[in-house]
């Protein structure tokens, strides 16, 4: 029997996460104490899904979704999604497992969804936005991809590669009525373009993106170039 719930739900992918994920859910009901948190974890070597099976004694609004592999950011929320949408959640929250979106800023993006909005999203690239612990290069690098997928998708959003986004559930119902293409960090951008090219409300929030402190990077230039084709697919196609 699904238990079905009428609040939030954070959605956290995870690959070898240990040394940041139960401080990271510690963080979070602090910050929100209403919301249930779901680690999607892919087979980490390192004992990510352990610790969270062992507090999840614990902690009754803590679970897990244990998947056999590696399977990609992109399938990830889409399990998120639909797990979200099969047990009754209000909304459903996604961000990295890294510390690097603030949790205490996940009332606000949970708020205006309740007050309407299909969509937010917590952005560096608006008025109040920041990016703490970047190098140059790196700035620029966002920066330049964010620049070119608005050029090139039409895009209105500011923040286009960012993954600490509340969706409501018209957007969850929206986005699971087809499987995405993009696999990697490159399905952030396929789900805001058909988000916006589905005529939903989307609002963006500042927030203060800070580099992980612990942990190994995720991204890496075979990302950087499924991010390229994947805007270059989404621009041959308008819907």
């Amino acid at each position: 029997m699904v238990r079905r719930v009428a609040r939030p739900l954070v959605c956290i992918p995870t690959y070898n996460e240990a040394s940041n994920i139960l401080a990271l859910v510690e963080q979070i009901h602090e910050a929100a104490p209403a919301v249930d948190v779901l680690v999607i974890d892919d087979a980490s070597p390192d004992g990510t899904g352990d610790l969270v099976r062992t507090q999840i004694l614990k902690d009754a609004r803590l679970e897990i979704m244990a998947r056999p592999a590696k399977l990609g950011l992109g399938t990830a929320y889409m399990a998120g999604f639909a797990y979200g949408l099969q047990h009754g959640y209000t909304s459903v929250l996604t961000m990295d497992s890294d510390f690097s979106h603030p949790p205490e800023r996940i009332p606000e993006l949970i708020q205006a969804v309740d007050n309407g909005a299909h969509l937010s999203v917590g952005s560096r690239y608006v008025p109040g936005g920041a990016i703490e612990g970047w190098g140059t290069d790196r700035r620029v690098l966002s920066a330049t991809a964010n620049f070119v997928a608005r050029q090139i998708l039409r895009l209105r959003t500011h923040d286009c590669t960012g993954g600490f986004r509340c969706y409501s559930i018209r957007a969850l119902q929206f986005l699971v009525t087809r499987p995405l293409r993009s696999s990697g960090y490159s399905a952030l951008v396929e789900l805001l373009t058909r988000c916006e090219r589905g005529g939903l409300t989307i609002v963006e929030l500042p927030i203060t993106f800070t580099d992980r402190a612990r942990g190994q990077s995720k991204i890496s230039r075979q990302e950087i170039f499924r991010a390229m084709v994947t805007v270059l697919r989404l621009a041959g196609r308008r819907s």
